[in-house]
């Protein structure tokens, strides 16, 4: 071996040498594993070489692919200190001395901690920081955790099946030491519990069917006498000779993650502590890069890397709003927008739908019928007084229901309406459906049943907002109404005097498309995916959605296009680009000459995959209409889950911060340093921060055939987060790929009704409950998600 130090980095996969080169083959090392020194033989032998000449020719632009192994060999360097300091979770570090742990609920706990990665830029090699937390489990005694897990006194009453299997859900995988022996804290890993209460178990002691009871072994052997005895043990070891454990010789060891789905109340709790005003965001962020004192990581001085502890200084630019068009019978015809904002007061849809027919049912207990008719009396008026043709009164009285009898009051409900317009020739608009607040399985069961079962649309409310009814809560519900009914709520002004750059000029569909995976724990579920499309030109406003379960964890979308044999009629072409198009067709009359697709959820490293795939398929779906028929496709990738932060040099310049939330302004666009070497993209926060830092949009171009110009799509792009049809603001994502992502959230509840709580917001904020839409007739191989 030459002289000198070589450091060992391990990345999980691989073994990463220093600089220096080791010549040895096999040597002799002695490690010491819990307390005890054992001799390994380590073999090492040469992989391949980090070329950072390619690494340095596609920085400059001369080389078009990413040398990812040469990154991947930087990034692991910068990761091996935080990786020996703090507990590493994908490429974030977090521990409980980084911020203060904050409970979560239910026997968990928030960590703080920070994301890195280096990213390629326009710059050269970023090192991308960003504040970060998750749920850790709490450092518990098992029996506290599952206390707080029940929520209650565990030794008042036995476990109920229910309990059991709550218990085991959330302790199966997780890490337990061994209380009762003193300083020898032994771990083992949880993987159930036994049937029978500890007082019942008994294990043999030796081959002739001698058997011992747990609790007089634990007396005999250890002098504990167990208390719980009515709780089962844990089972820990291996399935094949389980070990039997009491709860209460347990304690969960401390820097495990939660990686199951957190519910409501967590996920609000988890919230608070994430939310943080921008100037405090880059405060903590230049904290933690001088915390991390890169310049002192011996690893970075081996490898000769040296990182500039100043945030990142880029241009930017603040794209204006767009005018939006209203009802020329409303005292406003028209409006601009302010910081992304804008309201219906003196405004009237653009284009309001009809609702002749609707019915109410109350879930809620605690809402008597009187004020179930005043709520839905003020909400009539509120769409009447927004435009829309709605009758005063509902076409049967409100009826009032228990949750758990949701199928059989709608069926019986709706079935009651029908018999009074059917003959009539007359058809059922709308169901008003009032639900508690916390109403568990009963939203996604509602909506399973309208949807797929009745062909009806509905419309969600919660109780509180029947006790408490602002305006602009009223407002917002019309809006979604409106939408469901087929109506439109706004346009933009230079769509109807078509004057959009490249899509005004020629008929011009939107495609937004996304995949939603199953939440960790899930393993029967499908993915799902969906794919919604505009409708209306040169509006492009009202859009149409199909969804497609598929294959688990598949994120190339399979359903785009497909043929199969049919008996009868031979080959068929299906799919879902297939069905929009002839969709969009017999809604304007016309075929689409362009075509913009918007792929939302897919990761850096599957862009270029998910392209030749579903580009291959958008085209099969084209030539399968008409022979030589390819019109010109731009693919754009849509992504929010990156942790690349934007924040005013000044924070107090008005012209670039918005001086209620300190974020900066809807429609701020940056395209250079902080971008891709050589490719289009951009950075894009087209809305306006509610609470906590804005995240801007990240929109990658994979393929553009429509030559669209970097301000050309920057500003069609913004002023479509205009259109959203559910809210008056701006949103953080373009409407179609925002839509695509509520269809497949939605069609999740299709096969997973208890997915979460649902109802309409009263503020203007996005929310991810479902998409709205009116009735249309179910696509072959897909389940039809209504157009939006």
């Amino acid at each position: 071996m030459m002289e000198g130090r070589a450091y060992i980095l391990l990345d999980h996969c691989h073994l990463l040498l220093g600089p220096l080169i080791l010549f040895c083959r096999m040597r002799m090392i002695n490690l010491v594993v819990c307390k005890r020194e054992k001799h390994f033989t380590v073999v090492i032998k040469f992989a391949a070489r980090a070329d950072l000449h390619h690494l340095a020719m596609f920085l400059a632009g001369k080389q078009p692919d990413a040398p990812q192994e040469a990154i991947q060999v930087l990034d692991i360097v910068l990761r091996e200190l935080p990786t020996a300091r703090y507990s590493p979770v994908a490429r974030s570090f977090y521990s409980p001395n980084l911020g203060r742990r904050q409970q979560l609920g239910d026997g968990l706990e928030s960590w703080r901690g920070f994301y890195q990665s280096i990213r390629p830029t326009q710059m050269g090699l970023s090192l991308n920081i960003d504040m970060s937390s998750t749920a850790f489990i709490e450092p518990l005694p098992v029996i506290d955790f599952v206390a707080q897990l029940l929520n209650r006194n565990v030794s008042v009453r036995p476990l109920s099946d229910a309990d059991r299997v709550k218990i085991k859900k959330a302790l199966r995988g997780v890490k337990v030491e061994v209380t009762h022996r003193g300083n020898m804290r032994r771990k083992y890993r949880i993987f159930g519990l036994t049937s029978q209460a500890t007082r019942e178990l008994t294990f043999p002691i030796d081959d002739h069917g001698t058997v011992k009871t747990v609790l007089k072994y634990f007396q005999e052997t250890y002098g504990f006498n167990i208390q719980h005895t009515t709780l089962p043990c844990l089972q820990v070891g291996n399935q094949q000779r389980p070990n039997f454990l009491p709860m209460e010789v347990c304690k969960i060891v401390e820097g495990q993650r939660y990686s199951k789905r957190l519910n409501e109340k967590q996920i609000t709790a988890l919230l608070k502590v994430t939310c943080q005003h921008p100037q405090q965001r880059e405060l903590d962020i230049l904290q933690t890069v001088n915390h991390n004192a890169y310049h002192e990581d011996p690893y970075a001085r081996e490898f000769g890397i040296r990182i500039d502890e100043r945030l990142a200084s880029v241009e930017a630019r603040v794209l204006p709003p767009p005018r939006l068009k209203y009802h020329d019978s409303g005292r406003e015809k028209d409006v601009l927008p302010r910081i992304g904002l804008w309201n219906m007061r003196n405004k009237k849809m653009v284009n309001g739908g009809r609702v002749k027919e609707w019915i109410c049912i109350n879930f809620a207990r605690n809402v008597q019928d009187g004020a179930a008719r005043s709520f839905c009396r003020q909400l009539a008026d509120m769409c009447e007084i927004s435009g829309m043709d709605f009758s005063k009164e509902p076409l049967l009285p409100p009826l009032c229901t228990r949750p758990e009898h949701v199928e059989r009051a709608l069926k019986a409900h709706y079935q009651d309406a029908m018999s009074a317009l059917k003959p009539l020739g007359r058809e059922l608009d709308l169901l008003i459906a009032i639900l508690p607040d916390n109403n568990g399985s009963l939203y996604g069961n509602l909506k399973r049943i309208c949807e797929t079962d009745l062909g009806l649309v509905s419309q969600c409310c919660l109780a509180k907002h029947v006790f408490k009814t602002t305006q602009q809560y009223l407002a917002n519900v019309a809006l979604k109404i409106n939408v469901k009914v087929g109506g439109r709520n706004t346009v933009l002004v230079d769509a109807l005097s078509r004057r959009i750059p490249l899509v005004s000029d020629r008929p011009t569909i939107i495609f937004g498309a996304d995949v939603t995976h199953p939440h960790p724990g899930e393993d029967s579920s499908p993915s799902i995916a969906a794919v919604v499309a505009s409708q209306d030109w040169p509006e492009v406003t009202k859009y149409a959605g199909l969804v497609s379960a598929q294959t688990r964890r598949q994120e190339l979308i399979q359903d785009l296009f497909k043929v199969w044999q049919d008996p009868q009629r031979g080959t068929v072409n299906g799919g879902m680009v297939r069905e929009l198009l002839l969709s969009f067709h017999r809604s304007t009359g016309q075929k689409p000459q362009r075509i913009i697709f918007y792929r939302d959820g897919v990761s850096e490293g599957q862009f270029y995959q998910v392209l030749l795939y579903e580009l291959d398929a958008i085209r099969k779906a084209c030539a399968s209409l008409e022979s030589n028929y390819q019109p010109p496709v731009t693919f754009v990738v849509v992504q929010k889950r990156h942790h690349t932060r934007l924040f005013a040099n000044n924070h107090n310049d008005q012209r670039s911060v918005d001086p209620k939330s300190g974020n900066i302004l809807p429609g701020t666009v940056v395209d250079s340093k902080i971008c891709h070497p050589t490719e289009f993209d951009f950075y894009l926060c087209s809305h306006a921060g509610i609470q906590g830092t804005s995240r801007p949009a990240h929109y990658h171009v994979l393929w553009d055939e429509n030559n669209f110009t970097a301000d050309g799509l920057q500003t069609l792009t913004n002023n479509l987060c205009y259109t959203y049809a559910r809210c008056t603001r701006s949103v953080s994502i373009v409407p179609p790929a925002y839509y695509a992502h509520l269809a497949a959230f939605r069609a999740r509840f299709y096969m997973e009704p208890d997915t979460s709580d649902g109802g309409s917001v009263a503020s203007g904020a996005t929310t991810s409950r479902a998409p709205a839409g009116a009735r249309c007739g179910r696509a072959a191989g897909n389940a039809a998600v209504k157009p939006l």
